[in-house]
């Protein structure tokens, strides 16, 4: 789907800032004898400059990117604390009672609905992807196989299901229509239902840059500005929010009704003036940053082709959707980087997309490399700790964010 307005505010002055060229779909690994028929889409960013909304400019079928979905979030530890600290601090904030409904939109695997009933809560999923649908169904989780959309809350309200609470973490970006989207939560929630949403935070992107949160399956990238308008012609206001460490630097946003008797929290006009501050009204802001991803893309190419002259072996640490990002961009192949290693059953035994790197179990390897590139950078901290061993032995890591850097024991870094 081409955009030609803005998602918000429908505006046609959209400015393309970032263009990562022809990828395919980050999340499709296939199996060797299948990328022939792989299918790319232009992978490009735009800013809107009457609402400053960041979008792509072509978001491929949602049922291309998410029904055969790969992404397990059990699987990944530091997003399990995260829900699980996450579920009871909604619970205690919003005062929910025993047995009160907690939709998750995008369930996947139902790990954070998992926490929500250990709190006492009933839950539903709504998710369109089969297989973590099917691992949340066989943990006694009730999982809607569809889409989050205005028809969804229509049919929720029909069948009498009014939630306390609709939680959407790392989703609300994955949308093609996000007024479709915001219609269903207004048809659906109560005069006191609180949307509780969690969202990789533009500010943190381009402070970091962090562009490899750029993806097809990411719609957009949300500022708190813009949001406080989209919600607001629905008759929806956020009435606080939070930040969070999780994914390189996310919002976690308290959406309610705007006859909700909750006062909005000086949090929210505190966050809009920090953005406005740190230039996301200007397009010389996106400018920048797009001058620095090209600097950081020849970096890391450059450094990977010393490493290999060098005769020196190279793994990348992990396989994930922001990952197909940087390799495509980047147009790193097995010719510099000989493996992925990986945990996800889902995703080992086949290829990186467009790359064509193969992806191994990471419990299988016999030899450890001379370095990782870790492409879930995210989770620096926590990989750091887990290999411990290996950077101590002298093995090294390579991130590309918020510069290419290589890391040893203790997080200690150099830049190349």
């Amino acid at each position: 789907m081409k955009r030609t307005n803005c998602m918000v505010c429908n505006s046609e002055n959209l400015y393309e800032f970032i263009d990562c060229g022809d990828q395919p779909n980050g999340n499709n690994f296939l199996y060797p004898e299948q990328v022939a028929d792989e299918v790319t889409f232009t992978l490009s960013m735009m800013v809107c400059q009457d609402c400053w909304e960041v979008q792509i400019s072509e978001f491929p079928p949602q049922e291309l990117l998410f029904c055969d979905h790969p992404y397990l979030s059990g699987v990944n530890e530091p997003v399990v604390r995260h829900f699980n600290e996450l579920a009871p601090r909604v619970v205690n904030k919003l005062g929910l009672k025993d047995n009160d409904l907690v939709i998750d939109v995008g369930c996947n695997d139902g790990t954070l609905l998992k926490a929500f009933a250990r709190n006492g809560m009933r839950v539903l999923g709504v998710d369109p992807s089969e297989r973590p649908g099917a691992v949340a169904r066989s943990q006694g989780i009730t999982v809607f196989q569809q889409f989050w959309n205005h028809e969804t809350g229509k049919s929720l309200k029909q069948l009498g299901i009014r939630p306390e609470v609709i939680t959407a973490t790392a989703v609300f970006y994955h949308v093609p229509d996000l007024h479709d989207f915001v219609a269903g939560l207004a048809e659906v929630m109560g005069p006191n239902s609180f949307f509780v949403v969690q969202g990789v935070n533009l500010l943190d992107l381009i402070e970091k840059n962090e562009f490899d949160h750029f993806y097809h399956e990411h719609s957009c990238i949300h500022a708190v500005a813009p949001l406080t308008k989209l919600f607001a012609q629905h008759g929806l206001r956020i009435q606080d929010l939070e930040f969070s460490p999780i994914h390189g630097g996310s919002f976690i946003l308290y959406v309610c009704r705007e006859e909700n008797p909750r006062a909005t929290t000086p949090a929210v006009a505190e966050a809009i003036a920090k953005e406005q501050a740190a230039g996301l009204d200007k397009l010389e802001t996106y400018k920048a940053f797009s001058a620095r991803i090209d600097h950081n893309m020849a970096t890391v190419r450059s450094l990977l082709e010393k490493l290999k002259a060098e005769g020196k072996t190279v793994y990348a640490l992990g396989a994930p959707v922001k990952g197909s990002t940087v390799l495509n961009r980047a147009q790193i192949g097995p010719d510099l980087v000989e493996m992925v290693t990986e945990v996800n059953p889902l995703k080992i035994g086949r290829v990186t997309p467009g790359t064509h790197i193969p992806v191994v179990d990471e419990k299988t390897l016999t030899a450890k490399p001379d370095y990782y590139l870790v492409l879930a950078w995210n989770f620096i901290d926590f990989l750091v700790g887990k290999f411990d061993d290996y950077l101590t032995s002298g093995g090294r890591f390579i991130v590309t964010v918020p510069e290419v850097r290589i890391i040893g024991p203790k997080g200690e870094y150099e830049t190349p």
